[in-house]
């Protein structure tokens, strides 16, 4: 039987295939889709070129050029299908662990924190209450997406959910832990970028010299503790 009783796929581009397991962020539903993602993995189907898991589905890319070859009676896209109907079905349900857990270090003093004053005045709260209730809960890594090693975490204490920024700002610091909607999330690169931005993180969240480049992958577990800003220098040189 499915590991989950409702599903739907579909084509996403000319080359890959989505399956979807639900429709909003959901531990459970984001246990599924990685216990789908590892087991797609673990099947090596011929001409799939890489699998990325996401909140609530699972795409799957595969080489088009290559399945069209002495393929007569069905198109790639059919083919690909079926194999992933059958990979389904045959997914028993399991109790899914996380991969880890990892407690992050967090300078929030306000040369980091650009936004942490204005989004205390929006919930009329204290500046030390956003930074409790940030490092109150553990976040699951739902993805990573939109750079390297970004990760998309929840879900937040709801008295601090907090859109976007209207107007995005041209630069974020690496290292910048920030807040969207529930979200919680570390940019791992200088960029561009729109979250609301409360704090600053001294580890480094993407290297491509190390073997496992992400600091942090989906299935994942993550707590944040607050430190200074001579501990947050020191962390780092190290």
């Amino acid at each position: 039987m499915p590991l989950t009783p409702s599903y739907h796929m579909y084509p996403c581009g000319d080359y890959a295939v989505t399956i979807e397991l639900g429709d909003k962020i959901d531990v459970s539903i984001n246990q599924q889709v990685m216990a789908l993602f590892v087991f797609l993995k673990s099947l090596h189907i011929r001409g799939v070129k890489d699998i990325i898991p996401s909140y609530h589905s699972v795409t799957v890319i595969y080489d088009i050029v290559a399945l069209s070859q002495n393929l007569k009676k069905t198109t790639v896209y059919e083919m690909v299908c079926a194999q992933l109907e059958k990979a389904v079905t045959n997914l028993k349900p399991s109790v899914i662990q996380t991969n880890k857990l990892v407690r992050i270090p967090v300078c929030y003093d306000s040369q980091f924190a650009p936004d942490l004053e204005s989004l205390a005045t929006l919930h009329s709260i204290k500046i030390e209450e956003v930074i409790r209730l940030h490092t109150s809960k553990q976040y699951r890594v739902y993805m990573l997406g939109f750079l390297p090693g970004f990760t998309y975490m929840g879900i937040l204490d709801q008295k601090i959910c907090t859109p976007r920024k209207a107007q995005p700002r041209t630069h974020v610091p690496a290292g910048s832990v920030g807040i969207a909607g529930e979200q919680t999330g570390i940019y791992p690169c200088d960029s561009p970028g729109g979250w609301q931005i409360i704090g600053r993180t001294p580890i480094a969240m993407f290297s491509s010299a190390n073997e496992n480049p992400c600091y942090l992958e989906p299935g994942d577990e993550v707590e944040f503790y607050p430190i200074s800003v001579s501990t947050f220098n020191k962390l780092k040189k190290a």
